[in-house]
């Protein structure tokens, strides 16, 4: 039996990746792990850009879903978020450049889904 929760969590990332796609964004890593740091959902490259996207989705009427998605990035979400991305560009050779945290929102209410990308949620 799988878990509601990792299901809701798969469903909203896919959609997450097929906008960034549509988007022009080129994805370079999908749930990058660091041994002691944790997780990465998404690692993509737009224009110059390396872009570190986290996926939070919830079920719910978007305007809830979307809040409630939004407001779960904390202060300490947000510092492991900035470790993660400077321990992925240490590893790949890619401290000399540009890059930004964008958080992606989902929304899940039935079979809709929708998706808010802000991008540079996290100031570093």
């Amino acid at each position: 039996m799988s878990d509601p929760r990792h299901t809701l969590g798969i469903r909203g990332e896919r959609a997450v990746l097929a906008r960034l796609r549509r988007e022009g964004y080129t994805i370079l890593a999908r749930n990058w792990r660091h041994s002691q740091l944790g997780e990465l959902d998404i690692v993509a490259r737009h224009g110059d850009e390396i872009v570190f996207v986290e996926v939070r989705t919830r079920h719910g009427a978007a305007r809830q879903a979307l809040d409630r998605a939004l407001t779960s990035i904390d202060e300490t979400k947000q510092a492991r978020l900035l470790a993660l991305a400077q321990a992925f560009l240490e590893a790949h050779g890619l401290q000399n450049t540009p890059w930004r945290i964008d958080v992606a929102a989902v929304a899940c209410t039935g079979s809709t889904i929708t998706v808010c990308l802000l991008t540079d949620a996290v100031e570093w």
